[in-house]
């Protein structure tokens, strides 16, 4: 008895952007999952640059100090907690080809920052923070667009291209008023999209 087999020949450029378009609209969908992610990472980074912005330009007292530090400690820690916790729940369902391309973006930034301290220590012999903050900001920018791009939701490119203006601006900055824009940067490019994001799951 003859067997069909599924005949590529035959998989004509239209099948192939309808294809293309139905692993866009699922990825779309556990978006609206992972928008977690974005609200989590957004409020850690916020928080963490925030404060930081405001122990270089208001005075605080050595308790203030203990405390900004344990919650620059608490606050990754947190987030990588729950980050592992939605990832084990996400595992279980099944994972998209653009969903893993986007883990793979997101894990290369993670090593092209550390190759950046690399680098900059290496030529320099000491890591200039003001030329550090401008830099990542670039990197992040760009992983952000590039998962906007991929997903086609125009507010997360978007909040990419703000995200890179900012690291733009924050070049003719010194470094407080660097992390105040970084802190910026991280609302408008994830905290308002992922909660927009999270919102909009159930529709």
């Amino acid at each position: 008895m003859e067997t069909n087999h599924l005949d590529t020949d035959t998989f004509d450029e239209d099948q192939s952007l309808q294809v293309i378009h139905e692993m866009i609209q699922v990825s779309r969908k556990r978006l609206k999952y992972d928008g977690v992610f974005f609200i989590i990472w957004g409020w850690v980074n916020f928080i963490t640059f925030f404060l930081e912005y405001l122990s270089n330009v208001v005075v605080h007292t050595y308790q203030m100090t203990l405390i900004k530090r344990d919650i620059n400690i608490i606050l990754p820690v947190m987030g990588v907690i729950l980050t592992v916790f939605y990832i084990y729940r996400k595992n279980r369902k099944t994972t998209t080809y653009i969903g893993r391309l986007l883990r793979y973006v997101w894990i290369s930034l993670f090593f092209s920052l550390v190759l950046v301290n690399l680098i900059q220590f290496n030529v320099l012999h000491k890591l200039v923070f003001e030329l550090q903050n401008p830099v990542f900001m670039v990197f992040f920018a760009f992983a952000i667009v590039v998962t906007g791009g991929f997903l086609k939701y125009k507010m997360i490119v978007a909040g990419g291209i703000i995200f890179a203006l900012l690291a733009y601006i924050s070049s003719y900055l010194a470094l407080p008023e660097q992390l105040l824009m970084e802190s910026i940067a991280w609302l408008v490019a994830f905290i308002i999209p992922g909660h927009i994001l999270y919102s909009q799951r159930k529709s």
